[in-house]
């Protein structure tokens, strides 16, 4: 290695980010350490010796983690993905830059999510099961259209705008609710209890902060049209599990897509499939027949792989170049008016 050569050590690593990451070794001076294991404190000691670390979604990057990076002289955190609730931003402030990757591809995970929907309310996967034993019968495979339905939309960022783009595609009324609105055409903006009240489909598209965990809760489940079908690719904790679970028993839910789950840390992108699950409350939404639930896959798409690599690496070497990260997070980002990240260079 040269001194130009910039360490990553790269946490929780699955055979498809080695195929997107590891051929920038040939045309960067980056270079990656792959590790099978998540970033917690007892294993942040792997981190020894390299510039930076590269994390994901079920890492834990929380203050004691911050702490042993910076012991170690780690000078940046990037997330190969957009979500952050997992890193502690104010521990980093001051001591290490963070950034992650916004925008990978909102379309992947829109798509999913959309696929998961038509997949549900068309029963697309029950008879994939039943056709492969041949059996051709109709019988409780009667779906609904989407065509002339509301869909309300929680979080109109990039990829709920996506969303947004398909439904309309397919004929359906808009809601939205979001903090901050957007200016989108044939989008109403409305309030989260008419959006409860209205919506026949809700989907998430928001990230987690301590005001949207559990938003949808007891209290949301029982504002909703009964047989509302939720649809969540955003975070799990932004549902309250044991409250959906109530709500597809008492038949208010009709049926429920998710692709994350609030305690998946634990249990996705791994093969449990010889193991007793421990989670009961997963284990009974998996047993629901109106439950459809996938590992955390929206994201899961050639497309958006390159792109993850190419922004992620895009975001180290600005930093290591010494100029303004392109996707640098921060607690104080967006709350000032001086705030630095608006000015175009580093947070600190």
């Amino acid at each position: 290695m040269n001194k130009d050569t910039i360490r990553v050590a790269f946490f929780d690593a699955k055979p498809y980010d080695l195929t997107s990451f590891a051929p920038l070794e040939q045309t960067t001076p980056l270079r990656f350490k792959f590790f099978d294991t998540r970033l917690t404190p007892d294993t942040a000691g792997l981190a020894a010796g390299c510039d930076a670390v590269c994390v994901f979604v079920n890492d834990t990057v929380n203050a004691e983690v911050i702490d042993a990076l910076c012991r170690m002289g780690i000078r940046l955190i990037v997330l190969r993905c957009a979500g952050y609730n997992n890193v502690d931003l104010q521990a980093a402030y001051g001591r290490i830059h963070v950034a992650h990757v916004p925008a990978y591809s909102p379309n992947a995970v829109a798509e999913h999510a959309m696929a998961m929907l038509l997949t549900s309310v068309r029963r697309i996967h029950k008879a994939y099961n039943r056709t492969r034993e041949f059996n051709f019968a109709l019988k409780d495979l009667v779906g609904f259209n989407l065509h002339g339905k509301t869909v309300g939309v929680i979080g109109t960022g990039r990829i709920g705008r996506a969303f947004i783009d398909i439904c309309r595609g397919f004929g359906m009324k808009i809601l939205a609710y979001d903090k901050f609105p957007a200016e989108i055409p044939d989008v109403e903006y409305v309030d989260t209890d008419r959006l409860f009240a209205e919506s026949d489909v809700i989907s998430l598209h928001c990230p987690l902060t301590e005001e949207s965990r559990h938003m949808i809760g007891k209290d949301a489940i029982e504002k909703m049209k009964k047989g509302v079908v939720i649809v969540n690719t955003s975070r799990g904790g932004l549902i309250d599990a044991e409250a959906l679970l109530a709500g597809i028993k008492s038949r208010k839910v009709g049926a429920a897509c998710l692709d994350v789950y609030e305690e998946e840390s634990d249990i996705f992108f791994e093969d449990n499939s010889g193991h007793i699950l421990d989670d009961d409350v997963l284990a009974r939404l998996i047993s629901m027949p109106n439950v459809i639930l996938t590992s955390h896959q929206g994201f899961l798409t050639s497309d958006a792989l390159a792109a993850i690599a190419e922004a992620t690496a895009g975001n180290i070497l600005a930093y290591f170049g010494d100029r303004p990260i392109p996707n640098e997070l921060c607690y104080r980002c967006g709350n000032l008016e001086n705030c630095k990240k608006k000015k175009n260079e580093k947070c600190f």
